[in-house]
């Protein structure tokens, strides 16, 4: 996930809700958003 620049993190994050992939992998990329500080529109999907 380190790899991942903060504007790619952010795509798929809202990528993998688009496709409705699966709940903890969104959960995953939502963690590592938080952790990064970063903010996204969208992070209420998930609360």
């Amino acid at each position: 996930m380190v790899e991942l620049s903060d504007e790619m993190l952010l795509d798929s994050y809202h990528r993998a809700i688009e496709l409705h992939l699966e709940h903890d992998f969104i959960a995953l990329l939502l963690a590592e958003i938080r952790k990064r500080n970063l903010h996204s529109p969208v992070h209420a999907v998930l609360h």
